[in-house]
């Protein structure tokens, strides 16, 4: 199965990693440990169709998540600009450079700076690999036709069925552990940064290493990561505090004893009737 799957991103020209939506932890920091790897040899951008949430922001790379899926075409808009106020629209080359020019119609004036969009659209990935996911239906954009002409693979826990899909999940504590094991298997490229994004992943997805998929072969893997500079990221989870029973433990700091002519004396001002002399009643006389 590895194999195989080294051999998919060999014969692979572009690459597009797609994450579900609303993605977990574990999913984020797989695929961009995969992004990371594969960013080496390979032309890949990584994307997902909803925006990183604070907790993501711990990984490595974050920011090379984006929203749009491809860079195939640049599309310039006009938004809240009238479009029949537009006579034509040319282009010219000129000295090698490319100048687009748009015309309005006689008596209107032409969009103005602020009336222009612009930004990157369109799939040139010719592989394309979803990671994590239950079904299709996390992978929405799939179904489009922009990605008709690309080869889809599946990495995750769980398979996914589609049409022309290629799977290859399995079973594992995380999708960090199966990216791990591709990464290791196909020698593609790992280091410390690669390393503590997978670490994360599968610490985080298998709770602490408790739950029931964590094998040997687990403790394996974070060793190997360990041993190529990986860390571990601190969560920021709070401290375990002990609820004492009511009274167990002072509310108020203890006054400080200080030391007079050899004798602990207490700070604390001595009460005034244990100073007054002490009168003593009684009925006979002895």
């Amino acid at each position: 199965m590895e194999n195989s799957f080294h051999s998919v991103i060999e014969s692979a020209n572009s690459i597009l990693i797609l994450l579900p939506t609303k993605p977990y932890f574990d999913q984020v920091a797989a695929g961009l440990s995969l992004f990371l790897s594969l960013n080496k040899q390979k032309e890949v951008n990584i994307s997902c169709p909803s925006e990183m949430i604070v907790e993501f922001n711990s990984l490595i790379a974050v920011d090379k998540i984006s929203t749009e899926l491809g860079s195939k075409n640049l599309t310039i808009k006009f938004p809240n600009f009238d479009a029949s106020n537009i006579e034509r629209v040319s282009y010219d080359i000129e000295n090698g450079e490319f100048k687009l020019t748009v015309i309005p119609k006689p008596g209107f004036v032409s969009p103005k700076k602020e009336n222009i969009e612009i930004y990157n659209s369109g799939i040139s990935a010719d592989t394309v690999i979803l990671v994590g996911g239950g079904n299709i239906s996390h992978f929405p954009i799939v179904t489009s036709k922009d990605f008709s002409n690309s080869k889809l693979i599946h990495i995750g826990t769980k398979d996914i069925e589609y049409s022309g899909l290629i799977s290859f999940a399995r079973p594992a504590s995380s999708v960090s552990e199966i990216v791990t094991a591709f990464i290791e298997d196909g020698n593609f490229y790992l280091d410390a940064d690669i390393a503590t994004n997978l670490i994360a992943g599968i610490e985080e997805a298998s709770k602490d290493f408790k739950g029931p998929e964590v094998t040997a072969d687990t403790f394996q893997k974070i060793a190997n990561l360990m041993k190529s500079g990986g860390r571990r990221i601190n969560f920021g989870k709070e401290e375990i505090r002990v609820n004492y029973p009511p009274g167990s433990i002072p509310q108020k700091p203890y006054k400080k004893d200080v030391l007079s002519e050899g004798k602990q004396v207490q700070e604390e001002k001595t009460p005034q009737d244990w100073l007054a002399p002490k009168i003593y009643k009684g009925n006979t006389l002895s």
